[in-house]
């Protein structure tokens, strides 16, 4: 029997979903003033941490924008931005986005050198096998975020680098939940779908013809135009 973990949904996160329903049900337009931290405290009867939170994570979806010395307001959005839920990815500070993504560069760039020396044919299988269930998803995401973390897993594991293997599993969470809104956001946001696809193809080229830099440059061409044009979206 298998028990599916149950999360516990953080006071900010609350906060942000309350705000995106009003925005939602055009209690608030585009345009619009929100109240002061201080009020929207009083309001939700929580703590002005909760409330600076809530909003950083809206701002990074693009649901709203703060102008220095102003407040913050509701921004022009796209109806498709609604289908994207709040999670604690996309509710961290900006910041500490870019620097999951540095993160990623030196740890998946390196990661993906060994593969490609070390792998065996079980663990190229299965790479294999994650590439093409992102290919064959017949258009359900869900299903293609799944494979896209199976991938990024199963190289990993090709590494045959137990350290980095923990490493991997460490982070495994917060890469999870990022690569899902990353994908959401890129491919409501004009799409990369084909993109995304072309990318980690090149990877697993490469590491199937055991060329080391080759794998490692397209690892990091693939991890910096995905974070150049999820940062060109939520900027």
């Amino acid at each position: 029997m298998s028990y599916k973990k149950i999360k516990k949904i953080k006071v900010y996160e609350q906060v942000a979903n309350s705000l995106i329903e009003i925005i939602r049900s055009g209690q608030l337009q585009p345009g619009d003033k929100l109240e002061s931290v201080e009020q929207l405290a009083k309001n939700f009867d929580v703590g002005r941490s909760a409330i600076r939170e809530a909003l950083s994570g809206l701002r990074t979806m693009g649901l709203v924008e703060m102008r220095q010395g102003e407040g913050t307001y509701v921004k022009e959005f796209h109806a498709s931005k609604f289908t994207l839920p709040v999670t604690t990815a996309f509710l961290m500070k900006l910041e500490d986005v870019k620097e999951l993504y540095e993160v990623r560069q030196i740890f998946e760039v390196g990661t993906v050198g060994l593969a490609a020396v070390n792998y065996q044919a079980e663990d190229l299988r299965k790479i294999e096998e994650a590439l093409l269930k992102m290919k064959h998803t017949g258009g359900n995401e869900k299903d293609a975020e799944h494979a896209d973390f199976s991938f990024h897993l199963a190289i990993a594991k090709a590494s045959h680098n137990q350290m980095l293997i923990s490493l991997m599993r460490s982070l495994s969470e917060i890469m999870s939940e990022t690569i899902r809104e990353t994908r959401r956001v890129l491919l409501y946001s004009g799409g990369m779908e084909v993109g995304l696809l072309t990318d980690h193809e090149a990877i697993f080229e490469a590491i199937k013809s055991r060329d080391v830099k080759k794998a490692e440059k397209a690892m990091l061409d693939h991890l910096v135009s995905v974070q150049n044009q999820l940062f060109k979206n939520i900027d």
